[in-house]
């Protein structure tokens, strides 16, 4: 079904206190260029720094905060621009894959929303944008008779999903959805809609499973059973599946 996470750091513990008074007063925002090193020497020295290199290394600690509000921000613009020219993963190489793969770990491993079937951010119609899935993408077919876009309706307190096809065959697909962790769940599709007028029960073996692992208003990211990668994007926050 498509619908459509560490190292130590060793931090030594300052005193703080101000220069003696003996010397002029004033505020040094030069690194030391030993400060980069992480050898034991290098650690002692920082423990017994002279009380001006205590205020510096203090400092130098603020870049870090500064700039880790950015990092989701920067690498969804990253990853958007990755998947762009791939024709939403149809184009992509071995090595195209992999790299939108680690730029989506790196996401995911900074996920805003850790219980996402607990979430309205989910409730929607969602745009698929790449996936790696070869039965959504129809690269066996001729690229004319290939969908150019897919959506995926999920609603949480109905727990239904939808998915839908474009032009030329507008194909759907509704599904039941069975919590299996607060990330996962079991789909079972139900019904089929060819040229989404003509309803056919859906076999029992029409079933997966898939684990919400990035969730934010703008952007998703799912993993299937089958090892499929899935990004999409928010379009209609409204739209309701049918039930």
């Amino acid at each position: 079904m498509a619908m459509a996470l560490s190292s130590s750091t060793i931090t030594p513990t300052l005193k703080l206190s101000p220069p003696p008074t003996s010397q002029p007063a004033r505020l040094l925002l030069r690194i030391p260029s030993n400060t980069n090193s992480a050898a034991p020497t290098s650690i002692n020295k920082l423990l017994t720094a002279a009380p001006s290199d205590k205020w510096r290394l203090r400092i130098s600690f603020f870049p870090a905060f500064l700039k880790k509000g950015k990092d989701v921000g920067a690498l969804k613009e990253e990853l958007l621009e990755a998947i762009a020219p791939l024709d939403r993963g149809a184009e992509a190489t071995p090595e195209d894959q992999e790299m939108v793969d680690q730029i989506s770990r790196k996401l995911e491993a900074v996920n805003p929303t850790k219980e996402p079937l607990k979430s309205d951010l989910l409730n929607g119609k969602w745009e698929l944008i790449y996936t790696t899935s070869t039965s959504i993408l129809q690269t066996e077919r001729p690229k004319l008779l290939r969908s150019r876009t897919n959506y995926q309706g999920i609603n949480v307190d109905t727990l239904r999903a939808q998915n839908m096809e474009s032009w030329p065959f507008f194909n759907q697909v509704t599904a039941n959805l069975k919590p299996l962790n607060t990330t996962k769940v079991a789909v079972q599709f139900d019904t089929f809609k060819i040229l989404g007028l003509i309803p056919v029960k859906a076999p029992g073996r029409a079933r997966g499973e898939l684990e919400i692992t990035y969730l934010d208003e703008e952007l998703r990211i799912s993993r299937g059973d089958k090892g499929n990668l899935f990004i999409l994007k928010m379009i209609d926050p409204s739209y309701r599946v049918p039930v």
